[in-house]
């Protein structure tokens, strides 16, 4: 079997390549669209929840939630919180399985451990969105919106519980405010978005060196991310076999011999 060796010009042209291709409901296009840029992610809220007066104080993009031992991890693709002290999971997902209920129900309950302290009480738990921006329509209801709310069932009256999901649907294709940002989510041009601020920062991002610059080295970066996580795959797998050692683990794996200790603690694999 022969290995391709790529220049460095060639992985760059290759780049530039994807870049040209890029929707913001792609994963790495979103993350750059919407890191440190507190104004557009309050747009696109705004636009979603038809709330106008919406003040977000501040936004993540791949933000790490906290978890409890054992626990599967969870990066968020946008973490925000508002004026009101309300908190918003923004996750775009391409693929249908990727926005499964019992998905958007861990999304929502990780917020929930994130955001209640040892001590407090259940009620300062604070209101929160987990919002699924979808390419496709995954309840094939031609909605623009699908709102997910627990219901007190027998009495059928809400249950109160201050927890809201949300799907948006990408292939809303109405002439409303969230059918036209929609629009501009699944475009690769600037110059066919509607929303003029999406489009300024898909412009920057694409047809300006500088922009060029930060979207090949976030490209770069999600490369060995992904790497990380395959890596660390093989190695969970070597950890649950329970036959090799540590060091043999990283040897195989990629992982550094502390990579493996701390896999191993957080999914109670360490040896007895």
């Amino acid at each position: 079997m022969s290995i391709i060796i790529k220049t460095k010009e060639q992985q760059h042209q290759e780049d530039l390549i994807r870049l040209a291709n890029f929707r913001p409901i792609d994963d790495d296009f979103m993350r750059v669209l919407l890191k440190d840029d507190l104004p557009l992610a309050q747009e696109i809220l705004r636009i979603i929840l038809q709330k106008d007066d919406l003040v977000l104080l501040s936004e993540q993009t791949q933000y790490d939630m906290k978890r409890l031992a054992g626990a599967r991890s969870l990066c968020l693709d946008v973490y925000a919180t508002d004026s009101k002290g309300v908190k918003y999971d923004i996750e775009v997902q391409k693929a249908d399985y990727g926005a499964a209920p019992k998905r958007a129900r861990y999304h929502s309950s990780a917020m929930d451990i994130e955001n209640l302290k040892a001590g407090q009480e259940f009620e300062e738990l604070p209101v929160t969105y987990t919002i699924f921006i979808t390419e496709n329509d995954v309840f094939g209801g031609n909605k623009e919106v699908y709102r997910i709310e627990r219901i007190n069932v027998d009495m059928k009256i809400p249950f109160d519980d201050d927890e809201h999901i949300l799907y948006v649907n990408g292939a809303f294709k109405g002439d409303t405010e969230i059918g036209r940002l929609m629009q501009d989510f699944m475009c690769s041009n600037a110059a066919d978005m509607h929303n003029e601020r999406l489009a300024e920062k898909t412009r920057y991002l694409k047809e300006t060196p500088k922009g060029e610059s930060e979207m090949c080295k976030s490209m770069e970066e999600a490369m060995i991310e992904t790497r990380k996580m395959e890596d660390a795959i093989i190695a969970l797998k070597m950890l649950e076999g329970g036959k090799l050692t540590f060091d043999e683990i990283a040897n195989y794996s990629g992982l550094t011999v502390e990579e493996v200790t701390a896999l191993a603690k957080d999914y109670n694999l360490m040896p007895v």
